[in-house]
């Protein structure tokens, strides 16, 4: 193995003090330093391959610049676009991120938070799963920085970004009212997470309060860890009825794609027999013969601003921060 190169290395090749090259490469006290000699060391260090210690920074400054990110599943559009917009953003501020899945269990959630405490990450952006609440605490215990996003615990106090899940299933099906179709189904999970509850409560308010129908009857969940296992059997339900559901509210981008698929082998016409809604823009939809309607949620706002108030916690700002996103409505033609 090739000898690491050190600041005494670099300090001997210019003929200058460890402190003066320390000086330049971590770009303190740069004011006081003749600029030629500033720029001698600078390409000294680039000639001879050096790489910051990133053991002994950490050790002095008591940081690592790193975050964990756990989502719930990174290979979902949905949490791999998020995930990006993270990464952008902590760079920006240079941090590096962390990545890892919970796949929606428990467990492995945990074991996550501990691995990424273990590795002496500065701060943790969750996006935690259902039963989380005891880790979520005893985050909040130890005093470690960390901030929520897409998901939150109303009876726990702490800096969140979220979409307005209520708010965008009401506007989704106000829009499918609106279109003229009544009878208004809704296919979500069976989970105890909040904001997809939330989702399940907006459409109900909804279809109340627009069309005076309690929609109960018109509701149907799925496993939120395999959605495929009734997928099938819920759609059949919603549809084999005297008089079945003419629009569909799917409660996600997965749910919808799985439910694509089983409506495209039932040959039911989109949106001449069914009107399709769904949360989320996914580029597989633009292949579908009738473009998904979708609520859109604002990636972007929520990845940036997770990232400022984590880094900001991180800096000792103890502030506490929550936001509540609107969605956007996209209208296309599955409705």
């Amino acid at each position: 193995m090739v000898k690491r190169v050190s600041l005494k290395d670099i300090a001997k090749e210019v003929g200058v003090s460890s402190a003066l090259v320390s000086y330049v490469l971590n770009e303190k006290k740069t004011g006081r330093i003749d600029k030629i000699v500033a720029q001698t060391i600078r390409d000294t260090a680039r000639r001879l391959n050096y790489r910051t210690n990133q053991i002994a920074r950490s050790l002095k400054t008591n940081r690592t610049n790193t975050i964990g990110f756990i989502v719930a599943d990174i290979s979902n559009p949905f949490s791999s676009s998020l995930a990006r917009i993270v990464e952008d953003e902590a760079a920006k501020n240079n941090y590096t991120v962390l990545f890892g899945s919970s796949d929606e269990n428990a467990l492995k959630f945990q074991n996550l938070v501990e691995i990424f405490l273990n590795r002496h990450v500065d701060g943790l952006m969750l996006a935690p799963g259902e039963h989380a609440e005891a880790q979520i605490r005893y985050l909040q215990q130890q005093e470690i920085p960390f901030v929520l996003i897409d998901r939150y615990f109303p009876d726990i106090q702490t800096n969140y970004v979220i979409l307005d899940n209520f708010q965008a299933a009401h506007t989704a099906v106000s829009h499918l009212v609106n279109c003229g179709y009544k009878k208004i189904g809704m296919i979500g999970y069976q989970s105890s997470i909040y904001t997809l509850k939330e989702r399940t409560r907006g459409y109900l308010s909804a279809l109340e309060s627009l069309t005076g129908v309690m929609g109960n009857a018109l509701l149907r969940e799925v496993q939120i860890d395999d959605v495929e296992a009734n997928i099938n059997e819920v759609i059949d339900e919603l549809l084999a009825v005297d008089e079945p559901v003419d629009a569909i509210l799917f409660a996600s981008n997965e749910i919808a794609l799985h439910g694509l698929i089983y409506l495209n082998e039932l040959k039911i016409k989109v949106p001449e027999q069914l009107a399709i809604i769904t949360f989320d823009g996914l580029a597989s939809w633009d292949l579908f013969y009738a473009p998904l309607t979708y609520i859109r949620q604002p990636l972007q706002e929520m990845g940036e601003l997770a990232t400022k108030i984590l880094l900001e916690n991180i800096e000792n700002t103890k502030q506490l921060q929550q936001f509540n996103l609107p969605g956007s409505l996209i209208v296309r033609a599955s409705t």
